[in-house]
């Protein structure tokens, strides 16, 4: 595993001429930094350590009017290189540099104690104590300081030796990530080479990044190709354990990419413009000031790569002190940025004074409107809970509805956290009693009476009359999108059936225990049409009718119930197979137009269902038809609709 270690200090304390002296690259790659001698944007070196490994290095500004720049490496980095000149003493970067990396919480670091060559020792002496000082009550409390020259190289041997040590600390931190977890990369870098096309450059975190692999673009939901990976300007045919990568992309051009976008494999990080975070103070000496801080105030977000304006909000949830002193806070910020949960953030105020606060993201996407209104401020402050269980009660029940894949430690019980296990979504359980109950009393109301359901078949509700209803009223909490809460509605049902406390005849569902007018043989027909439609390529409708011996009352109940979607007279599919097609067909065109030959290919159909398909798929608004292919559509929600 690579570690990246990132430079930070005061201007003109020697960081980009220690970086030179040790790796012998030299950082400064544009010509106005050669030019003025100070590193005005992030520049990257990389040292082969004397047991083999290496060391990536970002080298960071020291201005105070580049803290922003300086905040784009120190985003990514996992140990920091913190240096200060002997002559001159810590000084006002350093000690803003020292704040953001303990916002970051960067635990493992060292400090090169520089232009050792132009002092006395006892002013060596002097500036360590100053140091160990300053670092006292920061995460980097106790790192090793090291004098070193990069004039007469004195020191470089022992910062070796210590950078060797630094990386195993890091390693014993954060060992690597299994080769089969998601990666992620938030781009620092992009420019065009000619003949190759656009290149990015960034630090990878996660597991195994092969070249040719097909990313997501994020944000903008694009999904490019990795064409080319390098390390240190070799090209490689992967990438295992993090640290510097260049990517060279096929599927996108270089003005839709910008510094702070994140590629990713990791289906949790996603964009987003409202999170709720935790906050903590500045320690030690450097705290005590404007805690907590204030809502509405003008404030920047620096995470990864990326900066955004951002504010606080004045709701009576948007900011909680907690016991142990720490601050909740809703962050709605000026546009959406790539987030997931844990992500670590520097919070910094863009007026009178720069304060700065570290925090961590607990929800990428909370609920926005009157579901957070109704938000309950002890619940919501729940999600900085240090136990993952307590946690994740709190995430469900501010949600109502949940994708597994949110919750804070890897595989929880859906019973313990308090939640029913729906659609593959954990749904809260007062939200599932509801639903249960609505949908009893539906079905008990309409057939209590003796009425007549669709078609004069029977007594009772039908299928789809009822899943509108409760798909509405789960729409109501603000929980889910209408496609989720489709597929939850219908597993719902058929737990109702299965369990008999629902009954159903064709479209119509009843009380149990009620004659049905359909009889046995036509329900057990009208389940053999449906499976011989359950395919890509389903016999035409009249072929199959005639082999099912489903009479004309049982395909009135099929279609009236939605359990089979007709195209034309004599082409259906079962539900089922049908939405597979669209969320196919979706995919498909997410990265650009869908040419009918390309689903052709992708569904192993042949051109007389692709046409019939893509044009009903036209019709329902779920993909949009334009010369050069079909694309997304206005409606393509839809798709998420499941079988019932």
């Amino acid at each position: 595993m690579t570690v990246v270690v990132g430079t930070a200090g005061h201007i003109d304390h020697g960081k980009t001429a220690l970086l030179r002296a040790l790796t012998g690259i030299d950082p400064d790659r544009l010509p106005e930094e050669r030019r003025r001698g100070m590193t005005i944007d992030v520049g990257y070196a990389h040292f082969r350590l004397p047991d083999g490994r290496d060391l990536d290095f970002v080298d960071v500004p020291g201005h105070d009017r580049l803290v922003g720049n300086m905040l784009v490496g120190a985003g990514e980095i996992q140990a920091a290189l913190l240096v200060v000149a002997a002559d001159d003493g810590p000084r006002a970067q350093t000690i803003e540099h020292l704040e953001l990396l303990d916002a970051l919480l960067i635990q493992d670091g060292i400090v090169a104690l520089t232009k050792v060559d132009l002092v006395d020792p006892g002013r060596v002496g002097e500036a360590t104590e100053l140091i160990r000082t300053l670092l006292a009550g920061t995460t980097l409390e106790g790192a090793p300081i090291v004098p070193v020259s990069s004039v007469d190289g004195s020191g470089l041997a022992q910062l070796s030796t210590e950078l060797l040590h630094l990386c195993d600390r890091v390693l014993d931190r954060a060992p690597p990530a299994p080769a089969d977890d998601p990666v992620r990369l938030a781009i620092d870098r992009t420019f065009v080479i000619k003949g190759r096309g656009v290149v990015v450059t960034g630090s990878l975190r996660g597991g195994r990044l092969e070249r040719g692999a097909a990313l997501r673009l994020v944000p903008g939901e694009r999904v490019i190709r990795a064409r080319e990976l390098q390390v240190h300007g070799a090209t490689v045919e992967a990438v295992v354990g993090g640290g510097r990568v260049a990517l060279n992309l096929a599927g996108i051009d270089a003005p839709d990419l910008q510094r702070g976008a994140v590629m990713t494999s990791d289906p949790r990080v996603q964009a987003s413009s409202v999170i709720i975070a935790v906050l903590r103070p500045p320690p030690g000496p450097i705290a005590v000031r404007d805690w907590p801080p204030t809502p509405g105030g003008a404030t920047r977000l620096h995470l990864g790569t990326a900066h955004v304006e951002a504010a606080i909000g004045r709701g009576r949830a948007d900011l909680m002190l907690l016991a142990d002193g720490r601050v909740m806070a809703r962050l709605r910020l000026a546009r959406p940025i790539a987030v997931a949960a844990g992500d670590r953030f520097v919070l910094r105020r863009t007026g009178g004074g720069g304060r700065v606060w570290g925090g961590a993201v607990l929800d990428p996407d909370p609920p926005m409107g009157p579901a957070w209104r109704r938000a309950d401020p002890a619940q919501v402050a729940g999600l900085a809970s240090t136990d993952p269980i307590e946690q994740a009660r709190a995430l469900l029940g501010l949600h109502g509805v949940l994708d597994p894949i949110r919750l804070p430690a890897g595989r929880l019980d859906a019973g313990a956290i308090g939640a029913v296990r729906l659609a593959r979504l954990l749904v809260a359980r007062p939200i599932f009693a509801k639903l249960e109950t609505e949908a009893l009393a539906a079905v008990a109301g309409s057939t209590g009476t003796g009425s007549t359901g669709a078609a004069g078949l029977v007594p009772g509700m039908s299928r789809a009359e009822l899943r509108t209803k409760l798909v509405h009223s789960l729409g109501r909490t603000g929980a889910v999108d209408r496609g989720s809460a489709g597929a939850i509605v219908d597993e719902l049902l058929n737990g109702l059936i299965a369990a008999g406390s629902v009954a159903r005849a064709g479209d119509l569902l009843h009380e149990p225990g009620r004659e049905t007018a359909l009889g046995e043989g036509v329900l057990a027909a009208m389940d053999r049409l449906e499976r011989s439609l359950a395919t890509a390529t389903p016999p035409s409708l009249s072929i199959a009718v005639r082999a099912a011996n489903c009479p004309p009352e049982g395909l009135r109940a099929l279609e009236s119930g939605g359990r089979i979607v007709r195209l034309d007279n004599d082409l259906a599919y079962a539900q089922t197979a049908y939405w597979e097609l669209a969320r196919t067909a979706l995919r498909l065109a997410g990265p650009g137009p869908l040419a009918p030959a390309a689903f052709r290919d992708a569904t192993g159909t042949s051109r007389k269902y692709v046409m019939a398909i893509l044009e009903d798929l036209d019709r329902r608004g779920i993909l949009r038809r334009t010369p050069e292919g079909h694309v997304v559509g206005p409606r393509a929600a839809l798709a998420d609709a499941t079988s019932q």
